[in-house]
């Protein structure tokens, strides 16, 4: 990847001196579409990976299924979390799954070790059992199974891109994100469901869009549930002692904040009528919490992290083995006007 279309976006220090520089790209954008801010290449072609789960929930949102499975605005919070597999997220699969008539076993995620053991620098328990419930995705997976037993679609296959829940759900991302589903590059997500590249800018537009809820002209009432789900339950979007969590409860009800792999963040911000995306070149998260919070704070909407849940977020310290520390991880972009 050439560094070119990237702006130094956060640098790690040791003894007080520059070890590591993050590079990225970062694109402000407003409900209409239109670019305010940019730090690198705004357009640069990004995996979405994980922020795009409130859009795959579209189709299952605009087919009525939260109303035919009685699902509570806790499980449609789910619907787009990359949760923690805490027992909170577990207990919601669960229910979501039972009300399908599925379990378990239909899901197509797989398993792994619940993020919520790393994020809390904890271990498992020796006699510690996981299953797919614990997949940080098995809530959007969850509506994806749901959504085919409504509408007598084939669950065993319902991560085949051809598959017709998959056909709905590239067709609503173009369409919230405003671009030729032709223009989409496809990929395959860690949790194996189909994923979509989109230009950064277009990627920060969703989430301008999210954040305003039902009064989007379009998909207003589906992205206004999504959007009352996500802020009212950041805890089940995310987890404990997560980003998004400390995002959303920095201002609570006006910012949607959804982290995806591979150190992408996208935030919409309802009061001031924007979207905001982030992605570090390199792949590293350690970068993206600085940046993204110095984007927040160059942009207005943040004065201070001090005595917000945002205050270990902006400058996280680097620890060694000892638990001595020896330097941080701080931003150093800085956003220039489109």
């Amino acid at each position: 990847m050439n560094a070119m279309p990237f702006a130094p976006l956060a640098e790690t220090t040791r003894g007080g001196t520059t070890e590591s520089i993050h590079y990225g790209a970062v694109a402000v954008v407003n409900t209409r579409g239109e670019l305010l801010y940019q730090a690198g290449d705004p357009h640069f072609m990004t995996f979405t990976r994980s922020t795009i789960k409130p859009f795959q929930a579209l189709p299952f949102m605009l087919g009525d299924g939260p109303a035919r499975f009685g699902y509570t605005r806790r499980e449609l919070a789910l619907l787009c979390a990359s949760h923690s597999g805490e027992a909170m997220h577990v207990e919601t699969a669960q229910s979501m799954l039972n009300k399908a008539g599925c379990d378990e076993h239909h899901l197509r995620c797989g398993c792994h070790v619940p993020m919520y053991y790393p994020t809390t620098d904890q271990t498992p328990p020796a006699d510690a059992a996981f299953n797919q419930l614990h997949n940080n995705c098995s809530g959007k997976h969850a509506g994806f199974v749901a959504y085919c037993v409504q509408h007598g679609h084939a669950l065993d296959t319902y991560i085949d891109p051809a598959h017709p829940l998959q056909q709905a759900v590239s067709a609503r991302v173009a369409q919230v994100a405003g671009v030729q589903e032709s223009d989409m590059k496809m990929g395959i997500d860690g949790c194996s469901a189909p994923n979509f590249a989109l230009p950064l800018a277009r990627l920060a537009y969703t989430y301008a869009r999210l954040a305003q809820g039902g009064r989007d002209p379009e998909f207003g009432s589906a992205l206004g549930d999504l959007f009352d789900a996500m802020t009212s339950h950041p805890e089940l979007v995310s987890g404990t002692k997560r980003s998004d969590l400390a995002f959303m409860q920095t201002a609570p009800g006006d910012w949607v904040a959804k982290i995806g792999a591979e150190a992408v963040q996208v935030i919409g911000i309802r009061s001031a009528g924007i979207g905001i995306a982030l992605k570090v070149a390199d792949g590293n998260t350690r970068a993206l919490f600085p940046a993204t919070v110095a984007v927040l704070r160059q942009i207005g909407v943040l004065n201070k992290t001090e005595g917000t849940p945002l205050a270990s977020w902006e400058k996280p310290p680097q620890m060694n083995a000892r638990g001595l520390q020896v330097g941080d991880v701080r931003a150093t972009l800085a956003l220039q006007r489109a």
